[in-house]
């Protein structure tokens, strides 16, 4: 066993990467890094239930998914003018959403529900994607032409590229908007964004699970870095407050490890698998912790 101070936890040291990987594996094949999952099992598992939770999150985050983007560079499916639209809009937000998390949501009792608003959201997005594409079909191997993303334009009206021999386009506008609203959900929550991201792209915006989990991911792993940075800066402009706001580096470390091996492996396995049954694996998790942590509002 070994305690954690920051936290005020106790635990095995094997357990946070354990299970950390587990989550990830299972979560980058939708193109996500697990932290969405993690943060319920601090705080419902673990006992970390103050705002450093959040930071801590983060942490995990940063050191987890560059190995799982790694993947997606070398199978030539990041989309970067996506992936740059997306953290240009989420900056901002992620420093609102540090204040908002320290000011107005530091009690459990108003966390929770928070999380559990979030959780809902993202898995009715994916249950609603699973119902209405039924006949997604079997990935291909990488090596084949059709899971390579090309022909990517960036433009003030549009952002877009070429896949599976159909061109996508998504107006620019309409990113940076969603990013900034993501980034202020992402602060507060301690997390990347694209658990939140990646439900509207597919489904709003009509563009393809395969070549979103890149940008997703990238978009997560640079909010993350911002994200710490941003708690970091709360945490001292709230010094008299007596809320512990900074991360536990060595917990969240710990995660992050388990997490870049879990990603790493996920977003290899992610080409074999259909794309209906990684959304609805995420969309039941999801669900399940959403109305759990939703229901304690009525108890």
């Amino acid at each position: 066993m070994i305690h954690f101070p920051i936290s005020d936890i106790e635990t095995f040291w094997w357990l946070p990467p354990v299970v950390a990987f587990v989550i990830s594996c299972l979560t980058a094949t939708g193109g996500l890094s697990g932290a969405f999952l993690l943060l319920p099992f601090q705080v419902s598992i673990l006992g970390f239930t103050g705002p450093a939770v959040s930071p801590t999150n983060l942490v995990f985050g940063v050191i987890a998914i560059p190995s799982g983007v790694y993947r997606y560079y070398r199978e030539k499916r990041m989309v970067w003018p996506l992936a740059g639209t997306i953290i240009i809009g989420a900056m901002p937000g992620l420093f609102l959403g540090a204040i908002i998390r320290v000011t107005y949501l530091h009690e459990l009792g108003s966390f929770k529900p928070f999380v559990g608003f979030v959780l809902a959201y993202i898995g009715f997005c994916l249950f609603k994607d699973v119902l209405l594409k039924r006949k997604e079909q079997m990935a291909k191997p990488a090596t084949s032409a059709q899971f390579t993303v090309t022909s990517p334009f960036f433009s003030m009206r549009q952002v877009g590229y070429e896949f599976n021999g159909e061109r996508y386009a998504v107006p620019t506008w309409g990113i940076f908007g969603l990013s900034f609203i993501v980034g202020i959900i992402s602060g507060v929550y301690g997390i990347g964004g694209g658990a939140i991201i990646a439900p509207f792209l597919v489904t709003i915006f009509g563009l393809p699970v395969y070549t979103v989990a890149g940008a997703t991911l990238l978009g997560s792993f640079v909010s993350s870095i911002m994200g710490v940075v941003s708690y970091a800066i709360v945490a001292r402009l709230y010094s008299t407050s007596g809320l512990a706001i900074t991360p536990d580096w060595l917990l969240g470390t710990l995660f992050g490890i388990g997490g870049a091996a879990g990603m790493y492996v996920g977003a290899r396995l992610q080409r074999f698998v259909p794309a209906r049954l990684i959304k609805a694996f995420l969309a039941l998790c999801v669900l399940s912790i959403a109305i759990t942590y939703i229901s304690q509002l009525f108890s």
